[in-house]
């Protein structure tokens, strides 16, 4: 094995020895914020709730189709925990979005996969993927002032159809 090869394997070795497993399953109700992390690594976000609660963000990344979001009391207990990224969930935020604004829906979806420019509306698209057998995300609308423009609704995700995107016609 080459020399730096063999340095950057080792270095990968010795990096994955402190990170978390990645285990939801094993999250139970009463745990601390230690053992939780010990299972899930460190959050990706964290956002202030009611009553001095925290809710823990363990997103999967922009091409990941899992968050999970973890609800801790005032004294780092765990109270309740569940992946959010899922038809039920959109379905709320398509029922309660009237009056809500980023804050909102970053708490109750956690961050977005993608964010991208409004178009001649202004403002932004939040883009979440999830798990589903067809190649759809989810998107909401966000005007310039930070308030929902919309509930929300499903699109065809570019990522499972890259000639549509940016193509140009007899560009060749």
């Amino acid at each position: 094995m080459k020399p730096a090869l063999w340095a950057w394997a080792l270095a990968s070795a010795l990096a994955g020895t402190g990170c978390a497993t990645y285990q939801p399953q094993d999250i139970r109700a009463g745990q601390t914020e230690a053992e939780l992390q010990q299972l899930m690594g460190q959050p990706t976000g964290r956002y202030p709730g009611p009553n001095g609660q925290t809710r823990l963000e363990f997103a999967s990344g922009p091409y990941g189709r899992t968050t999970w979001l973890v609800d801790v009391d005032a004294s780092g207990k765990v109270l309740d925990w569940g992946q959010v990224l899922n038809e039920g969930r959109f379905a709320f935020v398509q029922q309660n979005f009237e009056g809500k604004d980023k804050d909102w829906l970053r708490y109750t979806l956690g961050r977005p996969g993608e964010v991208r420019g409004g178009g001649w509306q202004g403002g932004q698209v939040w883009s979440w993927r999830y798990p589903t057998n067809e190649c759809f995300w989810y998107q909401v609308s966000i005007l310039d002032s930070g308030l929902l423009r919309d509930g929300g609704a499903y699109g065809i995700d570019p990522r499972c159809d890259p000639g549509s995107v940016g193509s140009s016609w007899g560009g060749r």
